[in-house]
């Protein structure tokens, strides 16, 4: 349970600073609600512009687009036509893209009207003006401030509080400023914005490379799936025609760099084409010239054909030498049986023997042996017609004889010229090997020329016609599109946001307060300090509240110094005799004199008889309640021996009946010397003896400052030591606990003086008393 309760405490004490300035926390909270409202009020609407576009596969475009898929179908470049989704993202969000994409956009002008609490921006139709560029000066400072822009009819007036004059001029003439020389000209397509003031136009400057890097930073690329192909584009921008306008010149760059380099990589192509096709040609010329000379040198039309001939004249050869030999030998054979056969023998016929003219003459031959041999079956061999065939046989025989030795002469020189064809035929087959060999060669040569040739012409065509086709690369799947509702400001945000700094600035001002400040607030900073109790919190003053407690009063201070003479008793010994209690503190100013006065004016409340005496005799404060006592003799004039009756120096206090004074007197010079010479002791033992007063208030000098105060304090059954809150340094304390340690101080009760109602450890929720007047809701603000 002790260990909840002191936890519970703990937590109380955290937030109870807090609580207690509730009202500054409420107010504040307001205040920057409306500062919130006012900050939303003054911001232009910020809008979310998006495109998609879906990049085409360069794997697909190529082969079909002639780019550079023609060098690929050549062999050795198959990887210069791929591409990767991540490169394409990386050109979208390069400085080179926005750079181009802005030359041709006027975006180095902002312009903008006031319209009440915010700026409005003007663009394409909005806007009345066009401002041209036309150079810019290096080294120079830009404006930081805006140009206000004003014509009227065709004069212009520029001012800015960075111009040392204004700028009159004229539209569609040059003019020199600081930064840059511009021209105005009007914008033909303006339009008169609806419910919008154009009274008060202005324009902001910006160097085109400064432009570049603002807008690549505003712009945002990403895949709207990792596995896609598809590109999504969005910037934040107040005018939203110049969001879509920006978006849609990027997308249309995209693919002029595409058309350009897909242009490029076919011109190179075809400009390559067009080389390895005159040297080509020139190539295909010379092999088929060398084709020509080879045919010319070795007299060939057709090879294949010429050796099939060949082939065939020696076939012929052989079978013609053959009938040659044969024929020769059926020749010599009958030159043979010619010469060996007698008269009336007769020749072999019809064996085959090709000479028609041997063959008639055997056979002619045959016909006068056949008729000799008829005539001599009826004559003699002398019968003289049987002697003129005898004649014919021979001079036959002779002719015949002659007829077969020319025959055979023929043959062997037919022969003869049969067998040289057959070598020669012999010969040309043999070469026709090598010849072929040769002749395939310039044939393989000039086939390849001619199919490279045709492919060459047919690539150039491909690529002519890919040069004349500009097909986007990216597809643009939404146009340019603001959402409906926009990024900024965010009011929600921005409200929380105020609204959170609303409640930061009175937490951290009462929690850096609390961290620096060194003095005492409440009751609570004291136990934390000492083990000395807390006998009494007395409120503070207000301006209109009177410092001193009058009979029957409710007040709230009437009431804490009620409760402060209760918890006195408490400290105070049953013993027979006044009791004198001395009232101290640690500096001047805690209120010492003024716990006193009211404590001495409620202990007489009670019809008991209370002396106060001013023992501060160094600053004197005790008159300052009833100025008119500020001559009197006093405690000095006792002390010093100049008055000697205490009648003379005690006067009644004109508050209370039952309350007399003995005031300080006159400053002595020396102080601490009267108050240890033992007139004091002297003093307080007559007033004792006098059975007179029953309480006696000895008002003390601060501790910390002199000496004076611990002097007297083993005068005193009790010390009320008086500290204030707000003004009580809480090192002060530690010299309080070692007077207690080395017994220079006893019974000792603190009273906290100067206390905020707020700060009060009890009672502050209801107030003091029972006739105290509770506060309205609405006076509790004040």
């Amino acid at each position: 349970m002790d260990n909840k309760n002191s936890k519970e405490i703990n937590i109380k004490e955290l937030i109870n600073p807090y609580l207690k300035k509730w009202k500054y926390f409420v107010g504040m909270v307001l205040l920057m609600g409306v500062v919130a409202v006012f900050y939303i009020k003054s911001k232009s609407p910020v809008y979310k512009a998006q495109t998609s576009v879906l990049i085409k596969d360069a794997k697909k475009m190529s082969a079909a687009s002639g780019d550079i898929g023609v060098l690929q179908s050549l062999g050795g470049l198959s990887g210069m036509g791929t591409s990767s989704i991540e490169n394409e993202v990386g050109v979208f969000e390069s400085k080179a893209i926005v750079e181009d994409a802005l030359k041709e956009i006027n975006f180095q002008t902002t312009f903008y009207t006031k319209n009440s609490l915010k700026k409005i921006e003007l663009y394409g139709e909005s806007n009345p003006y066009i401002v041209h560029v036309i150079q810019e000066k290096e080294n120079i400072e830009l404006p930081k401030k805006p140009i206000s822009i004003s014509s009227k009819g065709n004069t212009i007036t520029l001012s800015s509080d960075e111009f040392e004059k204004d700028v009159t001029t004229s539209f569609n003439k040059t003019i020199s400023l600081p930064f840059a020389i511009i021209m105005i000209s009007k914008n033909p397509a303006y339009k008169v914005p609806y419910k919008v003031d154009m009274s008060d136009i202005s324009f902001y400057y910006n160097t085109f490379d400064n432009m570049v890097t603002d807008y690549q930073n505003v712009l945002k690329v990403d895949l709207l799936d990792k596995d896609g192909t598809i590109i999504t584009l969005a910037v934040d921008f107040e005018n939203k025609n110049k969001a879509k306008d920006y978006l849609n010149r990027l997308v249309r760059q995209y693919n002029i760099y595409a058309i350009n380099d897909k242009n490029i990589e076919s011109k190179k192509t075809k400009d390559f084409i067009d080389k390895r096709i005159r040297l080509i040609s020139q190539e295909l010329g010379d092999v088929e010239t060398e084709k020509e000379g080879y045919k010319s040198d070795n007299n060939i039309v057709d090879l294949p054909a010429e050796a099939r001939i060949n082939l065939q004249m020696k076939e012929q050869s052989k079978a013609q030498i053959l009938e040659l030999g044969t024929q020769m030998e059926l020749n010599n054979i009958l030159q043979n049986t010619l010469s060996s056969k007698k008269t009336g023998d007769l020749l072999p016929y019809n064996i085959g023997l090709s000479n028609e003219a041997a063959t008639n003459s055997i056979q002619e031959y045959n016909g006068l042996v056949l008729q000799r041999n008829k005539y001599l079956q009826e004559a003699t061999p002398d019968n003289p017609v049987v002697k003129n065939l005898d004649k014919q046989i021979d001079e036959m025989k002779s002719s015949l004889s002659e007829t077969l030795q020319k025959n055979g002469t023929a043959l062997s020189l037919a022969k003869r010229k049969v067998e040289v064809q057959l070598g020669t035929s012999e010969n040309m087959i043999g070469k026709i090997p090598n010849q072929e060999k040769l002749f395939r060669s310039i044939e393989r040569q000039q086939q390849i020329k001619e199919s490279l040739y045709l492919l060459l012409l047919q690539k150039r065509e491909e690529a002519a016609i890919s040069m004349e086709i500009t097909a986007e690369k990216a597809r643009i799947i939404d146009k340019a599109f603001v959402f409906k509702e926009p990024v900024a400001p965010k009011k929600k945000v921005i409200f929380g946001v105020f609204l959170l700094i609303g409640a930061l600035i009175p937490f951290s001002i009462i929690y850096l307060k609390s961290l620096l400040l060194s003095t005492v607030i409440t009751r609570s900073d004291i136990t934390k300090l000492t083990k000395l109790p807390v006998i009494a919190e007395i409120p503070k003053l207000k301006n209109k509240d009177n410092a001193l407690v009058s009979f029957n009063d409710v007040s709230p201070m009437a009431e804490a110094f009620r409760i402060f003479v209760t918890n006195l008793k408490f400290l105070m010994q049953s013993k027979d005799g006044p009791q004198t209690i001395m009232v101290t503190s640690s500096v001047k100013g805690e209120g010492k004199t003024f716990i006193s006065t009211n404590l001495s004016i409620i202990l007489a409340s009670s019809r008991n008889k209370v002396l106060v005496i001013g023992a501060d005799v160094r600053n004197p404060q005790l008159q300052r309640y009833n100025p008119t006592m500020k001559s009197v003799k006093g405690l000095t004039e006792f002390l010093s021996g100049d008055e000697n009756s205490i009648n003379e120096i005690i006067h009644p206090s004109g508050y209370n009946d039952n309350c007399d004074f003995i005031y300080s007197g006159s400053i002595p010079p020396n102080p601490t010397d009267l108050l240890e010479n033992g007139r004091l002791d002297e003093l307080l033992n007559m007033v004792k003896n006098l059975n007179k007063y029953k309480y006696i208030v000895l008002d003390t000098a601060p501790l910390l400052l002199v000496t004076d105060s611990l002097l007297i304090a083993d005068k005193s059954d009790v010390i009320i030591y008086v500290t204030r809150s707000e003004v009580t340094e809480k090192e002060y304390f530690e010299f309080l606990n070692h007077s207690i340690e080395d017994k220079k101080l006893n019974n000792v009760g603190i009273v906290l003086n100067g206390v905020n109602q707020s700060n009060f450890g009890y009672g502050n929720k209801y107030g003091y008393g029972y006739n105290a007047e509770e506060k309205k809701w609405w006076q509790k603000f004040f």
